[in-house]
């Protein structure tokens, strides 16, 4: 006779989609176990004390930023509040430029002196159209930066990052990879202008034991997936990993990028650089950013903690990579997922998609409402 469940729900990856998955689940009345690979929760967010005391991103900067409340108010039962707004300069020729483009940029770039009327000017020059009659939209992700701010400022801040950080020309990549990048013809020199910008006051790791701290959620890390062995114990499977990964390659890998951190603590240094995080967009230069936490974090102390990032091809996928072909593959993947009844996919290796992490926690939010309504 089969074996019974023995949980409601099973839970695979606990970074922000398979927590606020499981938080749901748990508080509408279900028992659910959650497993990670990983030996900590958290996911790629996950935040910890190095050794010389200062809090670090394990695995590269992330900055919370939104604009929707509801998702704010649902992570505000979990954590306080440091407001930061993060910045972000690019080395060029041994000088820094605001990201995004601003007035500063332009000035320095051309050595001019402008004002809003007058970026805007130089601006619509410098400007390449490049959309077809068909359809009036950029195609690419180098269509949309030629036509937002032309070819010298492309090749200086673009192209190189981009084709660092994807392993591909720009030309070769959805609109959307540039598109979410705006150009500003005032002095605002922050990154994001999102209503809310803060850090959880006491670290990401903290505010996700507290997502997890629930009498209906057992949580195991350092716990591969079997499907041997754990999808007989729940009722319900929420999968945030690699959706190519579960149905076990059966079209083909889905291309993922992946990263290299290297970490590093410079001792007897208040600060390394004046900004929170620096581009290096020049292809020869191996790595395309640098982030300094003490920006980050407020923290202060005599020496400071910085982490490079190095693109790679293959390792841990972080990134899934939009491009015509690699999203003709991911429907392939889609069709079977959208015929599962008993599984849920959810997040950004599960959608495949380029999700900021108010936008995984607003799928995770509706998913579950989906799920508990569903069986209610």
């Amino acid at each position: 006779m089969p074996v019974p469940p023995l949980v409601d729900a099973l839970v695979v990856g606990a970074g922000f989609a398979g927590a606020v998955m499981a938080e749901r689940l748990a508080s509408a009345g279900r028992t659910v176990l959650v497993i990670d690979r990983r030996e900590h929760i958290g996911g790629n967010a996950f935040d910890e004390r190095d050794a010389h005391g200062l809090t670090v991103h394990r695995y590269g900067p992330h900055i919370f930023h939104t604009n929707a409340p509801e998702i704010v108010a649902y992570l505000s039962r979990f954590t306080a509040w440091r407001p930061y707004e993060h910045r972000v300069r690019a080395e060029h020729r041994g000088m820094l430029f605001p990201i995004p483009v601003n007035l500063e940029t332009l000035e320095r770039f051309f050595g001019l002196t402008l004002d809003a009327a007058s970026g805007a000017q130089l601006l619509a020059r410098l400007r390449v159209p490049t959309r077809t009659p068909s359809d009036g939209k950029p195609r690419t992700s180098r269509d949309v930066v030629l036509e937002a701010i032309g070819p010298e400022l492309y090749e200086a801040f673009f192209r190189g990052y981009t084709r660092k950080q994807w392993g591909r020309d720009p030309d070769q990549l959805d609109a959307q990879v540039t598109a979410r990048i705006p150009v500003r013809t005032d002095r605002d020199d922050r990154y994001f202008t999102d209503r809310h910008q803060a850090m959880p006051a006491e670290g990401y790791a903290a505010m996700f034991r507290r997502v997890l701290d629930h009498p209906r959620i057992r949580v195991e890390t350092a716990t591969a997936y079997d499907p041997h062995r754990h999808r007989a114990m729940a009722r319900h499977l929420v999968w945030s990993g690699p959706i190519d990964e579960f149905y076990g390659h059966r079209f083909g890998r889905l291309p993922y990028r992946s990263l290299r951190f290297e970490h590093s603590h410079i001792g007897g240094t208040e600060r390394f650089q004046p900004i929170g995080t620096v581009n290096h967009p020049d292809e020869a230069v191996p790595f395309t950013r640098v982030t300094e936490f003490k920006h980050l974090t407020g923290e202060t102390a005599a020496g400071t903690s910085i982490v490079r990032e190095f693109p790679l091809s293959e390792g841990d996928p972080y990134y899934p990579i939009p491009a015509p072909d690699t999203r003709e593959l991911y429907l392939r993947y889609q069709a079977l997922a959208d015929a599962e009844t008993d599984t849920t996919f959810v997040g950004r290796l599960a959608q495949y998609r380029y999700f900021n992490m108010d936008q995984v926690v607003a799928a995770a939010l509706t998913r579950a409402g989906q799920l508990v309504g569903a069986d209610a």
